[in-house]
């Protein structure tokens, strides 16, 4: 008489071993397929943030390593994903490449002391002639009293732009842009209130500036035009619109103090 035991006979394949192999090959397999949909579906958003950072960029020949830091985002997003979430994956992989880019524009910041203090004066003059004459002043204006040329002074004010985008990312030396991404839980009552005051004040300010800065900045943040798309709309070339999107946030740095 035969004697059942919980080992398989030599020779033979122990079936539950076997179907745990398939099935934890069939879920590889549906994972590395799911993995790479989502990467293909979503490279156009690499490409679309990156032209949206390489505006706050004087160099737009670093433009591809932007690209390529995205795309490495976005790969190491799909990799990390957990489908248990309750974010979709577009939107937690929309954090991770847009913090990879922003981390390598970032290694290209390194911006001269003497530019820094060619900044605060021209901040300087700003506030002065507003207190002097109670309106502000026009960009030829403004070039004029702080003794550049035009072209000068948007240059510098491109580069300002660029130290302030870094900053609003909360952006430094040791704090990378992919830091804690809790993107499931919303913010407390206290900052939602403080979210609030600080949007209407943002569009208070908004709506002092010139008709034409006002334009770009709507178009820019609220349409989410890149800046060659927004050229195209007001007929003018993509370097004149960062130009005066740089004008235009200076000018608003300077109200919001």
């Amino acid at each position: 008489m035969s004697t059942q035991t919980d080992k398989t006979a030599p020779g033979l394949i122990d079936t539950k071993v076997l179907r745990a192999q398939i099935t934890q090959a069939y879920a590889k397999q549906s994972r590395e397929a799911a993995e790479e949909q989502w990467i293909l579906e979503n490279l156009p958003m690499v490409k679309h943030i990156a032209q949206k950072i390489a505006s706050y960029l004087s160099n737009r020949d670093d433009m591809e390593d932007l690209i390529s830091a995205g795309t490495v985002g976005l790969v190491q997003a799909a990799r990390a994903y957990d489908t248990d979430s309750d974010a979709e994956f577009r939107t937690y992989a929309y954090i991770r490449v847009r913090g990879a880019i922003i981390d390598e524009m970032r290694h290209k910041s390194f911006v001269p002391s003497a530019v820094h203090k060619q900044i605060r004066q021209i901040r300087q003059v700003y506030e002065n002639l507003i207190a002097a004459t109670g309106t502000p002043p026009d960009d030829a204006e403004l070039a004029n009293e702080v003794g550049l040329s035009l072209e000068q002074l948007y240059r510098t004010l491109q580069t300002a732009r660029k130290q302030q985008f870094l900053s609003i990312n909360g952006l430094s030396e040791d704090s990378p842009a992919n830091g804690p991404m809790i993107i499931d839980k919303l913010p407390s009552p206290d900052a939602q209130v403080e979210q609030k005051e600080t949007t209407e004040l943002l569009a208070g300010a908004i709506r002092k500036l010139p008709k034409r800065d006002r334009t770009i900045l709507l178009l820019y943040y609220e349409r989410d035009l890149t800046m060659k798309e927004i050229a195209q709309v007001l007929d003018i070339t993509e370097s004149r619109v960062s130009q005066l999107h740089a004008g235009a946030l200076f000018k608003l740095s300077v109200k919001l103090g």
